[in-house]
């Protein structure tokens, strides 16, 4: 027994001493550029925009900015790459990172896309912030695409600059790390570095412009190749008469195909690579199932993306592009993250929509290579299935519903979101207050939980006074009945806008009905409806216990199970507007702390205790040792796992 032991401390030591001799340094990271070498590129060397035909990158260098500083790094996202830990303490690491100096190995590139962008064709996009560092090999064979967003102009960049700025920089870094550490599939963000360069924008569109500094993130996935990627080879668009600037090159389209089939998903290419209707259809049929499981995860966090064009959609089923997201606060199966978005085509509910309606236009991107006839009956036959089983299967697992699946687990899931919506209750905090109950057949104060349980989610509900504000039109009532006259005669001449005027009525009507009802005959209707769901969900949970008994289970163990259950799949802590936008405002101040706070707490988001938040009401001095000011007093006192503030209400991204 002792030679065992001593084999396993060698082979313990031995594993250490692996990771360890595997990290590398900034200059010396496993670079190989299979996706440069493969694919072709852009015959024009000049930086300048144009279209781009007959290539699918074009090389570019970044733009250095001044006085690159160091907001915050991910250490694991990093590790992907191999990078030592250490390395992120040298001064050429910000160096590397905002573009300055290029890492070596790298190859810089911006690839070139189309896009349906708000359900219409737009023609040439592109990588026009973005620029391809090159692939990593890393120690266990891993091959990860390293880009930076915002080192400046490209060929794709249009009208704009290629930078991006301090606010929506943290935004994209932080929420590519919350999406991971809650287990929804993602890119990554390695760094986040901020300079004395400036830009102006105009936040809102409203004509007032400031000065913004350059800040430059670093992201990593498997590929950024996207449905629109294969859209370049598109011709004319009947409804915009745009087309792909590739179009008419099978000869590209099929090398790009086959590029991503035989790197990204080999085991399809090794098992059909000599047929290749065969392999077309089941990669196809692979890119659709992992979109739907996809956008089911986000549903069950309560996340919305905000810009699901297809040139935002990943073609190996991650989630790309962290621009005006929003994870929800207040259930609402209509919410709108982005505040460009008037016609509403990219709500919460119709997320799982708008995808399969995504992958029919990969479906069109992939003809003839694929037959169009037989990538929309994929799309028909597997979208729904596979969103389905991830959705419930999912649910089941926020509920605590291990033991067995009911056909009516569905229309339970359901009722829930109705009761939330109802009841304006928070989404993630309503789910997470169902954790504190346990079986009905194990505890003996099981309705004294039931009680506390009822409690806790009323907590969570708006009052009169919130749905008030929330249900108010953010438009001169005046302007709006002149408009009302103008739809009850010509509907048609609304377009896009109609969307935007058939929620505001809605609104108005939502307020009507709340508007001389009195908090405490609120609070009645709202506990009357979480204690008619909570019967049934006690008699669901029942079922559980007899499923158990006919199977021989212990019910303690099935408790426990229940229990670990919920608490793996109910965040504590999601990436709420308010807290980024918190990070945000102290970091314009030249104050990093709170985006490395942030960055801490989402690594946990399932935490059991607000350990990570331990200082969440600590106040903050500055140099002087007073407080910047009575806000920032009250903004650090809020405890980020409770309902939002007042002011985060009028937050808006676009």
């Amino acid at each position: 027994m002792p030679h065992y032991r001593n084999i396993l401390r060698f082979l313990n030591r031995f594993s250490s001493f692996s990771k360890m001799i595997s990290k590398k340094t900034l200059e010396t990271l496993n670079f190989d550029n299979l996706t440069l070498r493969s694919l072709p590129i852009d015959a024009v060397t000049q930086n300048s925009v144009r279209q781009v035909p007959n290539a699918c990158f074009s090389l570019v260098s970044p733009a250095p900015v001044k006085n690159p500083q160091l907001v915050a790094c991910s250490v694991s996202a990093l590790d992907l790459l191999d990078i030592d830990p250490s390395e992120t303490k040298r001064k050429e690491f910000v160096e590397y990172f905002s573009g300055n100096q290029l890492l070596p190995g790298s190859q810089t590139a911006a690839h070139c896309y189309c896009g349906h962008q708000f359900g219409f064709f737009s023609g040439q996009l592109g990588d026009g912030a973005a620029m391809y560092l090159g692939e990593v090999v890393n120690a266990r064979g891993e091959r990860w695409e390293l880009q930076l967003k915002g080192a400046g102009p490209t060929p794709y960049s249009r009208q704009a600059d290629g930078r991006k700025v301090l606010r929506s920089s943290i935004r994209e870094f932080l929420c590519s790390e919350a999406m991971f550490h809650l287990g929804v599939p993602t890119t990554r963000a390695g760094t986040c570095l901020t300079s004395d360069s400036t830009v102006v924008r105009d936040v809102f569109y409203t004509g007032n412009p400031i000065q913004e500094r350059c800040t430059i993130v670093s992201r990593i996935a498997p590929t950024f190749i996207r449905f629109g990627s294969f859209e370049i080879f598109k011709d004319v668009d009947r409804q915009t008469a745009r087309k792909g600037p590739s179009h008419g090159r099978a000869d590209i389209h099929k090398q790009l195909l086959d590029h991503v089939v035989r790197t990204y998903y080999p085991e399809i290419w090794t098992k059909h690579e000599s047929n290749t209707d065969e392999l077309y259809a089941e990669f196809f049929t692979e890119v659709v199932r992992r979109t739907a499981y996809l956008v089911a995860q986000w549903q069950c966090v309560g996340f919305c993306h905000g810009v699901l064009n297809t040139d935002n959609m990943s073609i190996v089923g991650v989630t790309i592009d962290y621009g005006p997201f929003g994870f929800m606060d207040r259930f609402d199966p209509d919410f709108i993250c982005n505040a460009s978005d008037d016609g509403g085509r990219y709500t919460y509910s119709k997320q799982p929509s708008i995808c399969q309606w995504n992958c029919d236009k990969l479906a069109e991107a992939l003809a003839p290579l694929l037959p169009i006839a037989r990538s929309k009956v994929i799309v028909e036959e597997v979208f729904d299935v596979e969103y389905r089983k991830a959705y419930l299967s999912k649910m089941r697992l926020k509920f605590g519903l291990i033991n067995v699946a009911l056909p009516d687990d569905e229309a339970l899931v359901d009722e829930f979101l109705s009761t939330m919506a109802e009841t304006g209750a928070d989404f993630s905090n309503s789910f997470h207050c169902l954790n504190q109950l346990s079986l009905p057949g194990m505890a003996a104060a099981f309705d004294a939980e039931r009680e506390r349980v009822i409690a806790a989610l009323l907590a969570q509900c708006s009052d009169v006074e919130e749905l008030q504000r929330a249900f108010t039109p953010d438009i001169d009532m005046r302007q709006f009945q002149m408009l009302l006259v103008l739809f009850q005669t010509n509907p048609d001449a609304f377009g896009q806008e109609l969307g935007y005027f058939k929620r505001t009525i809605e609104k108005l009507e939502k307020l009507k009905e709340i508007k001389n009802m009195s908090q405490s005959d609120w609070t009645g209707r709202n506990e009357a409806k979480w204690r008619n769901w909570l019967l049934k969900y006690t008699e669901r949970l029942r079922g559980d216990e007899e499923a158990a008994r006919e199977s021989g289970r212990d019910l303690a163990t099935l408790c426990e199970e229940k229990r670990r259950a919920m608490e793996r799949n109910n965040a504590r802590f999601v990436l709420r507007n308010y807290i980024a936008q918190r990070a945000i405002d102290m970091a314009e101040k030249g104050d990093f702390s709170e985006v490395e706070r942030v960055l801490k707490l989402i690594r946990d988001p399932y935490a059991l205790a607000a350990a990570a938040s331990d200082d969440a009401c600590q106040s903050k001095t500055d140099a002087a040792g007073a407080l910047s000011s009575a806000k920032d007093a009250e903004q650090k006192c809020w405890s980020y796992e409770c309902k939002p503030p007042d002011w985060a209400l009028g937050l808006k991204v676009t």
